[in-house]
């Protein structure tokens, strides 16, 4: 098979290792015209088209999901690390990619299949110069060496979590161990973070698979909010469980399309504003309500906080109001040191803030703004 139809698959297969921010958007990856071309952004909106790859997608495990599990039959192909080095360096010397994303199935031996992906990251760093942007994925089960070998040349790392509890692992996969194959690694990178912060400087991250097992929304936060904690992890994505032909989960019922959507809404709630896991409101089946965004349903539940007066609310409560974000509240708080007190919905809105989602929920002056 030619190289650029063994990029194709390659590239095709590697779309399903997120890293984009938001819902994954299959208009980003250009595998027919480019192949592996994938065009990430990050969360202020800036566009990074990487070259986003599988190594192999000959793969030992079995997970139910995945369309490369071991008991599927299609062709499978791979590239080797000296053919892969020279397919990016040709893109990124014609700037058609800023960076590189490289992950792999596990064919065998789990260290010899890191050690593929750790050679192309050697070769671009030591043979080619190249000082851009690298991510490498970290394998599940990995040895401690190659993880550190993997972070001396990676930018960021990471490892696929894909489910929140060991039971719900069980039930997409028997070839790994959800304690011992993830935690442990997990571990193992932030502990070598801890030691030296020039390996993988901007951190790790991962991915839970959505939809696939009996795991609920409340089971995934409270997951993400203990990699947060307990392994420093950098970011969690989350990726809606595709029914695929060929994979033991084939005709599995897929999960509703705006359930990912509002799980990095709560994550973001959770991580950069503040807001406890405790504070989130559940329906009764652990899953959250997907017609409302949950800072409204959370608002909405805790009534007794609202309104709240915006001429002297603090920080802290003005990222609780639907509608104000960390943008709007800092001109709020800065303009009340300068002596400006709000008067009116319309300097709401000239500042930034969504008075149609706001106005239930703030007085200006002592006046309500309207009522729920």
């Amino acid at each position: 098979m030619n190289r650029v139809r063994r990029m194709e698959i390659l590239g095709e297969s590697a779309k399903y290792d997120r890293c984009n921010y938001g819902n994954y958007n299959p208009d980003n990856f250009f595998s027919e015209k480019l192949p592996g071309v994938y065009n990430a952004t990050n969360p202020n909106g800036v566009c990074m088209p990487l070259f986003k790859v599988l190594m192999t997608n000959k793969c030992s495990n079995d997970c139910t999901y995945c369309v490369n599990n071991c008991a599927n039959k299609f062709n499978r192909v791979e590239l080797s690390p000296s053919e892969l080095t020279s397919i990016f360096l040709e893109y990124y010397n014609n700037k058609l990619v800023e960076g590189l994303f490289l992950s792999s199935g596990v064919p065998g031996d789990i260290d010899v299949s890191m050690e593929n992906m750790v050679e192309v990251a050697r070769q671009l760093r030591m043979d080619h110069g190249y000082q851009g942007y690298i991510h490498l994925k970290i394998l599940p089960g990995s040895s401690y060496d190659m993880i550190k070998r993997a972070m001396s040349l990676a930018n960021r790392v990471s490892i696929n979590i894909e489910a929140a509890t060991s039971e719900g692992f069980n039930e997409l996969s028997s070839t790994k161990n959800f304690n011992t194959d993830i935690l442990r690694r997990m571990a193992w990178i932030k502990r070598l973070m801890k030691r030296d912060e020039n390996l993988a400087p901007s951190g790790h991250t991962t991915q839970f698979i959505v939809g696939a097992s009996h795991e609920s929304d409340s089971d995934i936060l409270k997951r993400v909010n203990w990699l947060y904690k307990k392994m420093d992890i950098r970011r969690s994505y989350f990726s809606a469980f595709n029914s695929m032909e060929g994979t033991p989960l084939e005709g599995h019922e897929e999960p509703a399309p705006l359930r990912t959507g509002r799980l990095y809404q709560a994550d973001h709630l959770v991580k950069s504003y503040g807001f406890d896991l405790e504070e989130l409101s559940f329906e009764e089946d652990g899953n959250m309500i997907l017609d409302m965004d949950p800072k409204y349903v959370t608002a909405v539940s805790n009534m007794d906080m609202f309104p709240i007066e915006l001429n002297t609310a603090t920080y802290k409560e003005l990222l609780r109001v639907p509608g104000i974000g960390k943008i709007s509240a800092r001109r709020i708080i800065e303009s009340r040191k300068r002596g400006k007190q709000y008067k009116s919905l319309e300097e709401l809105k000239n500042i930034g803030v969504n008075i149609k989602k706001a106005e239930i929920f703030v007085k200006l002056k002592n006046s309500y703004q309207t009522t729920l």
